[in-house]
C-alpha cells in the first residue's frame, strides 16, 4: 500500500488506498475471504484505475476486481499478496436518455440506485434481481447476471450497449456505444461480459432501459407441475393487453418453510399442492390487470389442474408474496451447511429434471432432500440440498454429481446466473464444455500472460489452484 501510494500520489483524492485495519471494519459481503488480501484500491476515475493496474503489472501484483461483493460462488475472494481493485467510488449515474432509452453509469452503481434514477423518467433497467440493493452494475456485467426479467429481456449480456474497461496491460478501452445496431468487427464488450474479472476491470457501461408500468396484479397459484405453470405463463404472455412482469416457481418444501419463517398464512393452499407459481402482470390499470389475471386463471383452472390460488388485494400483500420467493436466507438458518446450486435446463425439461434430481439425491443418501425454486420461464433453478450429512466428508462430490447429472445433455448449464468463481471449479472442469474452456484459456494467455487478473478463478489455470 505504501509503495502504491508513493508511486501514484499524483492522483490525490481520486485514488483511495485502504489497508487491513480499515478493511476490518467493513462487511466482507457474501464470502468471509473477500478481504483476504488485506489491501484495497478504490479509484474514483477510470484513469486512476488504469494507473493502479499498470503499477500492479510492473510489480507483479495480482488484481482482484470487486463490486458489491454479493457473489455467491467466491469469485471475489482474495489472498495476501494480492490487491483488491474496487468499483466502490465509480458510482456515478452520468446520463439518462429517455428518448433513446439508454443510461451511462459507473461500474460501482448499484442496481437499486439505477432503478430509482430511471424510474424518475418512467423507465427501468431491463434486468432485476433480489440483491438489487448491493449488486453493482460492474459485478452484474462480470457475471452476466440474469434474474427475474431474463425470460423477457435476456440476461446482462443483452442489456449492455457499450463498455469501458481497464485491460490487464493497463490500457483503458473505451467503447461507450449508445446504439443497438453495431456491425463493425468483433464486439469486445462481449468478451468482458461474463468473464468474472479474468479479462479486464469494467469502469463504465451504457445500458438499455425499458418501460415501467406500475399498474400490476400479483397472484400465487397452486400448480401440479412445471408444465402446467409454463402453460399459464404462455397464456398470459400471449395476451396483447398484458405484460408478464414475473414468473417464479416454488416447489412445496421451499414455499412452506419460507412462509413459516415469515408468518405468512398458507390456509388457502391445498395440502398436497406440489408447487406454487408466483406471477405478476401489468396492464392499463390495476383493475384491468387484476381482472385479466383472475379471468385467465379461471379459464385455465380445470384444463391445467390448478388446485388453489390467491390474488394480492394490495401492494403490501404483493410485496409479501415476493418476499416468500426472494428472501431465502431462512434456508441457512435451518440448514447452515446446505450446498447451493444454480442450474438451467430447457423449460420443457424441468419436471423430468426435478424428479430425477430428487431420486438421485435419495440414492446418494435417503435423508437428503432439496429446496427447489427459480425463474421457471427461462429454466433457471436454484437448488439447496438439505439433510443430515450434507456437509460430511465425502458428501460434496456425490451431491454435485446428483445435481449436475444430465444438465449438459439436456442443453442446459451447470451455472445459470451466479457465475463460477472458486466454488464451481470442479463443475467447470467436469461439466463445462471442453472446447469452450480451451478457447477461454487461449484468450486469457493472450490478454493476461502474467495471469494477474483474478488468478485462481475462471478460466482455471493448473498453475494457480485456489485452496
Amino acid at each position: 500500500i505504501r509503495s502504491l501510494a508513493r508511486d501514484l500520489n499524483d492522483f490525490g483524492d481520486n485514488l483511495h488506498l485502504i489497508g487491513s485495519d480499515r478493511l476490518a471494519s467493513r462487511h466482507p459481503g457474501e464470502h468471509a475471504d473477500n478481504f483476504g488480501a488485506g489491501a484495497m484500491a478504490e479509484p474514483a476515475t477510470p484513469e486512476a484505475a488504469a494507473a493502479v493496474v499498470r503499477w500492479c503489472l510492473e510489480n507483479d501484483v495480482p488484481v482482484v476486481p470487486q463490486g458489491g461483493r454479493t457473489g455467491l460462488v467466491g469469485g471475489g475472494i482474495s489472498r495476501p499478496g494480492e490487491l483488491i481493485l474496487s468499483t466502490g467510488r465509480l458510482a456515478q449515474i452520468e446520463t439518462i436518455d429517455p428518448l433513446a432509452r439508454t443510461v451511462t453509469v459507473g461500474a460501482g452503481v448499484t442496481l437499486q440506485a439505477l432503478q430509482e434514477a430511471a424510474s424518475e423518467v418512467g423507465l427501468i433497467p431491463g434486468i432485476d434481481l433480489a440483491a438489487r440493493g448491493s449488486a453493482t452494475i460492474g459485478g452484474m456485467i462480470a457475471t452476466n447476471a440474469g434474474g427475474i426479467l431474463a425470460f423477457r429481456n435476456g440476461v446482462m449480456r443483452h442489456q449492455v450497449l457499450g463498455i469501458e474497461a481497464v485491460m490487464p496491460d493497463g490500457s483503458l478501452v473505451s467503447d461507450l456505444t449508445r446504439v443497438l445496431k453495431v456491425s463493425a468487427g468483433p464486439d469486445i464488450k462481449q468478451l468482458l461480459i461474463g468473464s468474472e474479472g479474468a479479462y479486464g476491470f469494467v469502469t463504465r457501461a451504457v445500458l438499455k432501459l425499458e418501460s415501467f408500468n406500475p399498474m400490476r396484479a400479483t397472484a400465487l397459484v397452486g400448480v401440479p407441475d412445471a408444465t402446467a405453470a409454463l402453460s399459464l405463463i404462455a397464456h398470459f404472455r400471449s395476451q396483447p393487453a398484458l405484460q408478464l412482469e414475473g414468473a417464479e416457481l416454488m416447489w412445496q418444501r421451499y414455499l412452506r418453510d419460507s412462509a413459516a419463517e415469515k408468518g405468512f398464512d398458507l390456509g388457502w393452499l391445498e395440502a398436497d399442492t406440489p408447487a406454487v407459481l408466483l406471477m405478476e402482470v401489468s396492464a392499463g390499470s390495476e383493475a384491468e390487470a387484476r381482472e385479466a389475471l383472475e379471468e385467465g386463471l379461471a379459464a385455465l383452472w380445470e384444463e391445467h389442474g390448478l388446485t388453489c390460488g390467491i390474488v394480492a388485494a394490495s401492494l403490501d400483500q404483493a410485496r409479501r408474496f415476493w418476499a416468500l420467493r426472494e428472501d431465502g436466507d431462512f434456508m441457512y438458518r435451518h440448514f447452515p451447511a446446505a450446498p447451493s446450486f444454480d442450474v438451467s435446463v430447457p423449460p420443457g425439461a424441468l419436471d423430468g429434471y426435478v424428479d430425477g434430481l430428487r431420486q438421485r439425491l435419495k440414492a446418494t443418501d435417503p435423508g437428503f432432500d432439496a429446496y427447489v425454486y427459480g425463474h421457471i420461464a427461462d429454466g433457471n433453478l436454484h437448488i439447496s440440498v438439505i439433510g443430515n450429512g450434507v456437509s460430511a466428508p465425502g458428501a460434496k462430490e456425490p451431491i454435485e454429481d446428483a445435481v449436475y447429472a444430465g444438465v449438459a445433455e439436456l442443453g442446459g448449464s451447470f451455472s445459470a446466473e451466479h457465475g463460477v468463481g472458486t466454488e464451481k471449479r470442479r463443475a467447470y472442469l467436469n461439466y463445462g464444455n471442453a472446447s469452450r474452456r480451451a478457447v477461454a484459456l487461449a484468450i486469457k494467455a493472450a490478454l493476461d500472460p502474467k495471469n494477474l487478473f483474478n488468478p485462481g478463478k475462471v478460466p482455471y489455470r493448473t498453475d494457480t489452484p485456489y485452496a
